[in-house]
């Protein structure tokens, strides 16, 4: 069984920690059928959407993947650099505890989920605002038990890795070459975004289908 964990958009999400974006208003009730719609898509695809606990007073707490990085084997629960963003960490710890043995990143490691991208047994680590590189380090020591290669990617432009580079096939990437070196992949085949479309490279790849947002046609 494929699990999806998410958590409901706060009601405070117009607060959320910003970089590289000016802060606009949000639509709460757009980014809240917007969501359904996403978990919806999941379901469509085989996955069992399991909901964490509700933050109402965490704006960025929809944003689960970045809380914590689940594997095969383990789930490493993460501590962010954006303090305000720590204490998301507690209840989706709870979830994560039903399926996998957890680790804790320690400080003065900082990483984000969505500065992790795995392919294969290669774990690619954005090295960007939100991870620095003794969580390299500590992946490293955590993941060697079970083969994992971890690999460190400089990233500039953009928050995460994943903004930058993300799976869209079993050899095949999506991604945009001004936030990140293609040559950082190695022989994987690599699609680069249109230059209009800076933000395209966010897609996720799950039961061989690449889910993407219209607006980057």
């Amino acid at each position: 069984m494929l699990i999806a964990v998410t958590r409901a958009v706060s009601p405070t999400l117009g607060n959320c920690e910003l970089t590289h974006r000016a802060r606009v208003p949000i639509d709460i009730a757009k980014a809240e059928s917007e969501h359904a719609a996403y978990e919806e898509t999941l379901r469509s695809l085989g996955v069992t959407v399991v909901r964490a606990p509700a933050e109402p007073t965490l704006p960025d707490a929809v944003f689960v993947e970045d809380a914590g990085l689940v594997l095969d084997e383990v789930a490493v629960i993460t501590r962010s650099a954006a303090v305000s963003r720590r204490p998301e960490t507690e209840s989706l710890t709870q979830v994560l505890a039903r399926y996998r043995p957890l680790v804790q990143i320690e400080a003065p490691a900082t990483l984000d989920g969505g500065d992790v991208l795995l392919v294969g047994r290669t774990v690619y680590v954005g090295l960007a605002s939100r991870t620095n590189r003794e969580a390299i380090a500590q992946l490293e020591t955590v993941l060697e038990e079970w083969d994992y290669e971890v690999q460190p990617v400089p990233v500039s432009g953009c928050l995460h890795l994943k903004s930058a580079v993300t799976q869209v096939g079993d050899n095949l990437l999506l991604l945009n070459d001004r936030f990140v070196r293609p040559d950082c992949f190695g022989p994987m085949q690599r699609v680069t975004v249109a230059p209009e479309e800076p933000d395209g490279a966010n897609a996720l790849w799950v039961n061989g289908a690449a889910v993407y947002p219209m607006h980057h046609p």
